[in-house]
């Protein structure tokens, strides 16, 4: 099985022995962030730092004038690594120590555009805004993602890329000094809160026949007894799976209005991957792979976001499938993946590697094994420079183990 690490240009930039040390892990590939979020990061084996902080989101290659002089919506500039090419840099040094460099691209993820253009982002049934979430329905932004795809995916040396966010992103985000969980929100009452109504999205509503504050007094009402103390949190406070989630929605919203909002989204969804595919297709030199962060549920939201999966494969050359959480999680994802496929298509495993974020690595070569059995052709590690000494130290004796053909059964 190709195995592939996440990687950050900060954790190579400045650390010689880097290259050297993700090689010995044993992986075939690094897929290392050209355009990222806002972060604060950890570096436990740099020489010169231990924390990384990206105050906003960036792109960590120098962006080309011509492509965006004059553009209200545009790719920001980072100044938290040293150089003027922190990912051609890294990828450089990446490569002379025999590894194959694809890029890491965030698209529909970026508090600051968000910020300074309150008009383009997703609104929620009560009107608030989502700065971190760009409304992939609106022309502007998704000329804005089709053009940033383009130019962060094909960095010089890269063999391929894997395009992160490319789709709805809604109310669940890693913010700042969190204080949204008062309330318990089932997977159900999730989707309802990132449902947008933007002025766009209004108007594709209204198109489908159903008019939108029609729709947002439903999904008002639908979310209205979760905010009392003397109600159940939604249908249902515990994990359920994909096909109960959206049976949820249908319950609490009615079969047509979620109907409606679905038929949208999910047109919203594939046109910007659609177009977004195609443009780093054609700016990329043959053989390039692109590769989907993706859940197969069409209304999930968020870094992976829904796919069909027959259409997300002929979109793209593959997905990256979120597998951390144990064997059910890894059957959730990959199982609506395990029919037929185009042969050269790929269906990537990723897996947390990092204990401190809800990984298991000393369980890796079971886990790696099993998702191989549900069909995926690679594994995919989240992610090398956050893990600790001893999480490595286990990942390199398990991708030794895979090698050698030993992966038990979990």
């Amino acid at each position: 099985m190709r195995t592939a690490a996440f990687l950050y240009p900060w954790d190579v930039i400045g650390d010689p022995d880097a290259p050297a040390r993700l090689a010995g892990l044993g992986i075939d590939q690094v897929s290392l962030a050209a355009a990222y979020h806002s972060a604060r990061a950890l570096t436990p084996r740099h020489p010169r730092h231990r924390i990384v902080t990206a105050r906003h989101s960036a792109v960590l290659y120098p962006p080309d004038p011509a492509r965006w002089s004059g553009r209200e919506l545009h790719p920001y500039a980072q100044d938290w690594v040293a150089g003027p090419d922190p990912f051609g840099t890294a990828a450089r040094a990446l490569a002379d120590a025999g590894l194959e460099v694809h890029t890491w691209v965030v698209l529909a993820h970026n508090s600051r555009l968000g910020s300074e253009h309150p008009s383009i982002v997703v609104r929620n049934a009560y009107g608030d805004a989502y700065p971190w979430a760009p409304c992939i329905a609106r022309p502007e932004v998704r000329g804005y993602l089709v053009d940033l795809a383009a130019e962060a995916a094909v960095r010089p040396g890269a063999r391929g890329t894997q395009l992160e966010s490319c789709g709805w992103y809604g109310l669940a985000h890693l913010h700042a000094h969190d204080k949204t969980a008062g309330v318990p929100l089932s997977g159900a009452a999730q989707y309802l809160m990132s449902v947008c109504f933007c002025t766009v999205c209004a108007e594709g509503y209204r198109g489908l026949g159903v008019p939108a504050r029609e729709l947002r007094a439903a999904v008002v009402s639908a979310l209205e007894p979760l905010w009392s103390a003397q109600a159940p949190s939604g249908p249902s406070a515990a994990p359920v799976d994909r096909e109960g989630e959206w049976a949820a929605v249908e319950a609490l919203l009615g079969a047509e209005p979620a109907g409606v909002l679905r038929t949208w989204r999910d047109r919203a969804a594939r046109r910007l991957r659609h177009a977004v595919v195609g443009a780093v297709r054609a700016a990329a030199p043959g053989g390039f792979r692109v590769l989907l962060h993706a859940d197969p549920a069409t209304h999930r939201c968020g870094a992976n976001p829904g796919v069909d999966p027959a259409r997300a494969l002929a979109d793209a050359d593959g997905v990256v499938l979120p597998c951390t959480g144990g064997a059910a999680a890894r059957a959730a994802a990959l199982g609506p993946f395990a029919g037929p496929r185009p042969a050269a298509a790929t269906v990537a495993a990723n897996l947390t590697i990092v204990s401190g974020l809800g990984g298991s690595p000393r369980t890796l070569a079971a886990d790696a094994a099993h998702a191989a059995r549900l069909g995926a052709d690679e594994l995919h590690l989240y992610h090398a420079g956050l893990a600790g000494d001893d999480d490595l130290a286990a990942v390199r004796e398990a991708l030794a183990e895979l090698r050698d053909g030993a992966g038990e059964r979990p």
